[in-house]
């Protein structure tokens, strides 16, 4: 909603501030003003005088203010499988853990949200996002449950609706009884999109199309599910071009690579964004950046996976949109995205373009409004702007931990994970003191370890 004719205001004095707009300004200590659920002025020194309907004030001394993380790529359910074939590659990691995931349920499906959910929020991420495609039969709503879980803990939101229907008779990796039909997939994901897709400017829960990847999705699938997308006027998602398996798979079955491959069937263009893109050339980099394909960029899941290093400096150079994901914690156990913020640097400085691969700033922009362009939310969210949604974080930066980098924005990146003293969601709290305020931390680890433990003796007893 947009802020009322007398709105209630939270004033922050006394900070750094890196807005991340398009000129990429900064106050060495400066002011943001909340009006109701938007921003409504930041700048240099204090602010105006004479607001009314201040409702808060908050002295952010030794702090950064920067616009809230958004998590461009995960999948929830894995937070009760995480640690498992830990020497594995993506295919074999695949095999090792689809039959424990197939016998997934709604209470697990919940749990697994929350305590991902939990993760990210207590680090600084205002909006999430979940490609959730693992339906067994008789597993009860998991679309609700995920979203519900979202709702509670009071992010922004976009549930990509995945699906399967390329099982390991078909030649796919799934076990049969793990996927869906194409006519069940497509029109579940129809189904979910009518009961909670919110196109509105200040949304809280959005939804995307994404079956799931070549390897796991019939072509048919594919294209239908394209249609669907822009019949419906949603977002398309997928992965892309993960590892060098991936691309022998494409060329085996398809007789082209990933890229072409999803050319062939419509999903490419500025309303589609897949994640990974690590074994890109310079032909798949150029068509993403012709169509305005976007990239979600996992740097921690494609190390433990040894899938490779994606070409993040080719591709904004070329003017490609990427945003930083989480990737499911069954490959990125600590679940956090601020610290990709970091290995998003860290690791594609060992690729081609060695110490001028990134810096601090293009990596706190990755994070935030290149997850935002990813999302098609840009124009809303990523940046502390006039007029954009009141998603911000303060980063505390004056203890021991930081104490001797001047420059905050380093200190953010290439320090260690700054704690939390605040996280604003459509300007309410989410965090306070580096402790979420919606949710209680103590209950979602129970209820996680608990429904971990059950979903593995149902597999062992499977």
């Amino acid at each position: 909603m947009a802020a009322s004719a007398d709105p209630q205001r939270i004033v922050i004095e006394n900070c750094s501030i890196a807005t991340v707009d398009a000129q990429d300004t900064e106050y060495a200590s400066g002011y943001i003003v909340v009006a109701d659920n938007r921003i409504e002025s930041v700048g240099a020194g204090k602010a105006p005088e004479g607001l009314t309907g201040v409702v808060r004030r908050i002295d952010a001394t030794g702090h950064l203010a920067t616009p809230g993380l958004v998590n461009t790529h995960h999948h929830f359910y894995q937070w009760i499988t995480r640690g498992l074939a830990t020497d594995h590659n993506l295919f074999n990691w695949l095999v090792a853990l689809y039959p424990t995931w197939a016998r997934i349920d709604e209470p697990m499906a919940r749990a697994a949200a929350q305590g991902s959910l939990a993760m990210m929020a207590r680090g600084g991420v205002t909006t999430a996002m979940d490609h959730h495609y693992v339906f067994p039969k008789g597993s009860g709503d998991l679309s609700g449950a995920i979203i519900g879980a979202a709702r509670e803990m009071g992010v922004r939101f976009t549930l990509a609706r995945g699906s399967m229907d390329r099982s390991e008779k078909d030649g796919g990796l799934p076990p049969d009884f793990a996927v869906e039909t194409l006519e069940g997939a497509l029109a579940a994901t129809e189904a979910t999109i009518d009961a909670h897709h919110d196109a509105s400017f200040d949304a809280m829960t959005q939804i995307a199309v994404a079956p799931c990847s070549p390897f796991s999705v019939s072509t048919e699938l594919m294209r239908q599910g394209a249609e669907l997308a822009r019949r419906k006027g949603v977002r398309l998602h997928t992965h892309g071009s993960e590892t060098v398996e991936e691309e022998q798979f494409c060329k085996e079955l398809f007789g082209m690579g990933p890229t072409e491959y999803f050319e062939s069937t419509g999903w490419l263009g500025s309303d589609v964004w897949m994640a990974h893109c690590v074994h890109m050339n310079d032909s798949d980099i150029a068509a993403f950046a012709r169509t305005g394909t976007g990239v979600a960029h996992c740097p921690s899941s494609n190390a433990r996976l040894a899938a490779g290093i994606a070409r993040v400096p080719d591709m904004l150079a070329a003017g490609v949109p990427v945003g930083l994901g989480v990737d499911g914690t069954a490959s990125n156990e600590s679940g956090e995205l601020h610290t990709e913020l970091r290995n998003a640097l860290l690791i594609n400085r060992l690729g081609a373009h060695r110490e001028a691969a990134l810096n601090a700033r293009q990596a706190l922009r990755l994070g935030t409004f290149g997850g935002a362009q990813v999302l098609g939310r840009a124009d809303q969210i990523g940046s502390l702007e006039a007029g954009k949604l009141a998603d911000l974080v303060l980063w505390k930066l004056d203890t021991l931990a930081h104490s001797s980098i001047a420059d905050p924005v380093t200190a953010l990146i290439f320090g260690a994970a700054a704690p939390v003293t605040l996280s604003l969601v459509d300007g309410k709290p989410v965090v306070e003191g580096n402790h979420l305020t919606t949710v209680d931390e103590d209950a979602i680890a129970r209820v996680t370890r608990d429904e971990a433990r059950r979903l593995a003796q149902i597999a062992a007893g499977a």
